[in-house]
């Protein structure tokens, strides 16, 4: 996906090459610094941008652009916004907050019930106690719990959440983070999560993505990539963390500009692995200047790293497997929903 640049300058490549599946009732974590793209293909995925190229799949069906396709495919994939307070009309009272979704989808039915039955399942119970209240009325973890009711009340199958609880105090994230296991165990929810915060990508997704300038560079089983990263940008996210061993790695400058993404690996320019002279010994450092990476395998697990790809191929006995970091296996079942952008 891109922009175009002020002024006249280049058009901006915010999303540039990107696979990602998530699977029925999978939770996928897409991690990065703040810039890198993230919230850009969270909102391709529910059809508020348009690739400039490539498609968005749902269900096995490519996602159609007219308003009425629109409309039906967002009853199906909707959003959890990160301020719950900027989310909420402070002069809707809750109920009418959840309701406004039911009412613009004009969705057969009991209206009450339904807006009850949204609230229970968020937790906000007894849900009739709540109705009349105005969002000021509420603390921060109930306003998230009604901002997670608006979105269920249309019954998704999809739930993007962009940074769902980094306005909120700490007591109360476990909290929103334990509802929303909770909703993909009774409803068989599947949801992308839009976070900085690795935390919160090991306490509850099945597979994480890293995304740097634009394209995901590492992706896997949450385990697998939290706790043996394979690209040097995963290693130095994890480095910072307070229980992480060893010395932090402090990247040198800021991400590239996306109007002029540099050849190579998107990285190389504040590679620590690159600069200590390891990419060297490796053999790929001019690869890593001058050769670009292939755009990583929705499916499984991969990575997008010269030296990783060294690394694996000297360690893998003559004559046995070589193709770990590019790694496309399915992990689970990719089938329901499936978006690839």
């Amino acid at each position: 996906m891109t922009f175009p640049g002020r002024r006249g300058a280049p058009r901006a490549r915010a999303v540039d090459g990107v696979s990602l599946d998530i699977g029925t009732g999978e939770i996928v974590a897409l991690v990065g610094e703040s810039g890198c793209g993230k919230t850009t293909l969270a909102r391709s995925l529910l059809g508020l941008v348009q690739p400039t190229e490539g498609r968005i799949t749902f269900a096995g069906e490519p996602i159609s652009y007219g308003s009425r396709a629109l409309r039906a495919y967002r009853k199906r994939a909707q959003l959890v916004l990160q301020d719950p307070s900027g989310s909420l009309n402070p002069r809707h009272t809750v109920y009418d907050a959840v309701a406004e979704g039911l009412r613009i989808h004009r969705t057969p039915g009991d209206e009450r019930a339904a807006v009850a039955r949204a609230l229970s399942l968020a937790g906000l119970r007894p849900p009739e106690r709540f109705f009349l209240r105005y969002p000021h009325e509420l603390s921060g973890g109930q306003r998230q719990r009604v901002v997670i009711a608006s979105a269920l009340a249309l019954e998704p199958e999809l739930i993007v959440a962009d940074e769902p609880v980094a306005s909120l105090d700490a007591s109360v994230r476990g909290e929103i983070l334990a509802l929303l296991l909770r909703l993909r165990e009774e409803l068989g929810l599947s949801a992308l999560v839009v976070t900085h915060d690795l935390g919160l990508a090991w306490n509850i997704a099945d597979r994480v993505a890293v995304m740097y300038l634009g394209r995901i560079v590492e992706a896997g089983p949450v385990e697998e990539v939290l706790t043996r990263p394979r690209h040097p940008y995963t290693q130095a996210l994890l480095s910072v963390l307070p229980e992480a061993p060893g010395e932090p790695v402090v990247l040198s400058g800021e991400p590239p500009d996306p109007t002029n993404i540099p050849g190579g690996c998107r990285f190389h320019a504040r590679c620590h692995i690159l600069a200590s002279g390891e990419a060297e010994q490796a053999g790929v450092a001019d690869a890593c200047r001058t050769k670009d990476l292939p755009v990583l395998d929705g499916h499984g697990a991969g990575v997008a790293c010269h030296w990783a790809t060294a690394r694996a191929e000297a360690a893998t006995p003559r004559g046995g497997d070589t193709s770990r970091p590019q790694d496309t296996s399915r992990t689970g079942d990719t089938s329901r929903p499936d978006d690839d952008a």
